[in-house]
């Protein structure tokens, strides 16, 4: 779209570092983007970043992610969610970006079991600190938005996978466990039920949010969409999947249900493909088997050393 783009990580360890080196090497700077390396909780450098380059748009991603990692590690959800989250705000507000749009979560919609999630559901009862910062990201965004009549879009994310994910995330670890003949932790037997979404459909879902004209006059600029699959899996189908595609039956180890773990996501996208005219469609399968072909050759060449 004829866009000069930078990005901004603080390469922390929360995972290996030479893979997210790896998506700066393969994804970002072969398309020009300069990826600039320090924390968002440093306001002054977030600050200096936006008097350089004056954006008009701005797609914030960062955050400390993983539902299970909230209840170990607190301190780091409140310093890069919240904190950082709200030098985001104030630079975008002092600057008076065109756009900005922040990745949400799922993960706000708690325990509900009314389904598919929509996004004027009640979200006042997360049951983990990292749900519980996505809400707060929610609402300062919109309070920001209705006080400077700044335009804010928040992306309520369901289970993104794909190359280059985190390793973290259910299928990274089950290929890798797979493959390395270890037990696989499955929780609650396997019952839970997740909305898989797959990257690609992300990535055209926020680009072409991102760019859409959003507020009406006399309107609060701000809306918040899902963006999900509308499909949700088991997590034993899910497993069967991952076998039958890396060709090796896994050892499963069931457990409990673990804390802060909900028994299902179910996006409802009616409210996307209207504003938008998409909504991700890519099938289990089809995405998956993308996965596991750039994880086979990433491991390959880095994943073994990173």
């Amino acid at each position: 779209m004829g866009h000069t783009v930078v990005g901004v990580d603080n390469f922390n360890d929360y995972y290996a570092v030479g893979l997210k080196h790896g998506r700066v090497e393969s994804i970002l700077r072969p398309a020009g983007v300069v990826c600039h390396a320090f924390d968002l909780c440093d306001e002054q450098a977030l600050q200096e970043l936006f008097a350089v380059t004056q954006p008009d748009y701005v797609l914030h991603l960062a955050a400390q992610a993983g539902v299970r990692y909230s209840v170990e590690n607190p301190k780091s959800y409140l310093q890069s969610n919240l904190l950082a989250f709200g030098n985001i705000l104030e630079a975008s507000r002092q600057h008076r970006v065109k756009h900005l749009v922040f990745a949400s979560s799922s993960s706000v919609y708690g325990s509900s079991d009314k389904t598919p999630f929509q996004e004027d559901d009640p979200t006042d009862q997360p049951i983990s600190l990292y749900a519980s910062t996505k809400k707060a990201n929610e609402v300062m965004a919109y309070s920001y938005s209705a006080i400077h009549q700044l335009p804010i879009t928040g992306l309520r994310l369901f289970s993104v996978y794909g190359p280059w994910g985190r390793p973290d995330m259910a299928y990274f670890n089950f290929t890798k466990k797979i493959l390395l003949r270890e037990p696989l932790e499955v929780f609650s037997n396997g019952t839970l039920l997740r909305d898989f979404t797959y990257i690609d459909d992300v990535s055209e879902a926020v680009t072409r949010l991102l760019f859409k004209e959003q507020a009406a006059v006399g309107k609060v600029p701000y809306e918040v969409f899902n963006i999900g699959n509308r499909r949700p899996t088991s997590v034993l189908d899910f497993i069967r999947i991952l076998e039958n595609l890396l060709g090796v039956k896994a050892i499963l180890e069931f457990l409990p249900m673990q804390l802060g773990d909900v028994r299902i996501t179910h996006a409802g996208t009616d409210k996307l493909h209207k504003w938008i005219d998409f909504s991700p469609d890519t099938q289990l399968q089809t995405g998956l088997s993308d996965f596991v072909t750039w994880y086979r050759e990433w491991h390959m060449h880095d994943g073994a050393h990173a």
